[in-house]
């Protein structure tokens, strides 16, 4: 296998790199922090509009939706090259990521204007409501109802670990509109604006992290939304959330090796780390993006292959958590000190530079959680790649 790209590939990659040379914005225009996954901090927000008017916030999209129309191995070249850089896009992932890009698949021509492009443009933020306390890795188990009255559905239920909703202006929710049905068939998505009476968001935090909270739990309490606000068809919930989650995972596996990558560089410094796992460790490294590799090749022909992001995503996820596993054990006590280290800016893990060992490590349990759990791949993996049975 050859790793290299067309030179129409690499003028592409030229031509983003001098974007960002020319319009990166200044550290010391770019010192606010956000607070959360849906807080933007105005320079971030001038930022991703500069993008999408250039055509370079999600190349893959179309011009009126802050992209070029680019195949599947520009946007690689894409995130490559923002990748290389330490760079973030956008400040609320989720929104860009999964919730605008559901909108462009199923959402109504209006939906796309009145909410998909302003969450491109950085003008609000999203967050996406589908865990709940019984219905995380089983989502069509979700209990949250949303009843049709007239022209409008009134919803109750609670949803949790939902990134950002405390600073999120709407929330794309999957709700049960018919509970007589199948579980997997009475699901619907509505967009909840976050001020809407009877929302209430509830941030907390978690074992990894020490100030911001990003997690919330949202209450919904007789909430009415406009009918209009549905995505998708009625009761068709479930295929908005496959193609949400599909969204999610299509290239996640490179953000995974470029973590790998970077604890790896950090390791020798900082860890007495054997050489045993450290090999093993950089295999992963190279497997992950080999393999990652040829399922970009497979899709640049147009090829639909599915398991291999399950393959990917739970190698990725797993392969992170044991590198900073493996960290933790070896620096011992010092493992729990902060360093005094200082990131650039822009960088994208940004806040792994004010971690310790600890921190990095509870961390990257949630890897192997969102986007789909480690256990959830494996059955996936079990059933459509190998070929068992369901039981």
């Amino acid at each position: 296998m050859q790793l290299t790209f067309d030179a129409d590939i690499e003028e592409f990659r030229q031509e983003f790199a001098a974007f960002l040379d020319a319009e990166l914005p200044a550290e010391a225009d770019a010192a606010e922090r956000a607070r959360s996954s849906a807080d933007i901090p105005e320079w971030a927000r001038a930022w991703q509009r500069k993008q999408f008017d250039a055509g370079w916030l999600l190349p893959g999209n179309p011009p009126e939706f802050g992209g070029r129309n680019a195949g599947i191995v520009e946007q690689f070249v894409h995130l490559q090259e923002l990748s290389a850089r330490r760079i973030y896009h956008s400040y609320n992932p989720q929104g860009l990521g999964i919730i605008a890009a559901s909108l462009l698949t199923f959402g109504t021509p209006e939906q796309k204007q009145r909410w998909a492009v302003p969450i491109l443009r950085a003008e609000i933020t999203a967050s996406l409501g589908m865990s709940e306390p019984g219905a995380g890795s089983d989502l069509a188990g979700l209990r949250t109802t949303a009843r049709l009255d007239g022209d409008h559905f009134v919803v109750n239920g609670q949803k949790v670990w939902t990134s950002g909703a405390h600073h999120a202006d709407v929330l794309l929710t999957f709700v049960r509109t018919d509970p007589e049905a199948p579980k997997h068939k009475g699901i619907s998505v509505v967009l909840i604006p976050t001020d809407t009476p009877g929302v209430t968001r509830r941030p907390f935090g978690s074992i990894a992290s020490r100030d911001d909270h990003d997690f919330n739990e949202v209450f919904f309490d007789e909430v009415r939304v406009p009918a209009e606000n549905l995505v998708g068809k009625l009761n068709d919930g479930w295929t908005v959330a496959n193609g949400s989650l599909g969204h999610e995972r299509t290239l996640l596996w490179l953000s995974f090796a470029d973590r790998l990558d970077d604890l790896l560089r950090d390791f020798r410094p900082n860890t007495v780390l054997d050489n045993d796992r450290y090999a093993s460790l950089v295999m992963d490294s190279y497997a992950l993006r080999l393999l990652g590799s040829k399922a970009l090749a497979r899709a640049a022909r147009g090829e639909q292959d599915t398991p291999s992001l399950s393959v990917l995503k739970l190698l990725g996820s797993e392969a992170v958590q044991r590198a900073t596993e493996h960290a933790f054990s070896a620096a011992g006590g010092d493992g729990l000190v902060h360093p005094a280290t200082t990131a650039p800016y822009c960088h994208m893990d940004l806040e792994q530079f004010y971690a310790s060992w600890f921190e990095r490590y509870a961390r990257s349990f949630g890897f192997t959680i969102a986007g789909g759990t480690s256990e959830i791949q494996r059955n996936v993996i079990a059933e459509r790649v190998l070929g068992m049975p369901r039981r």
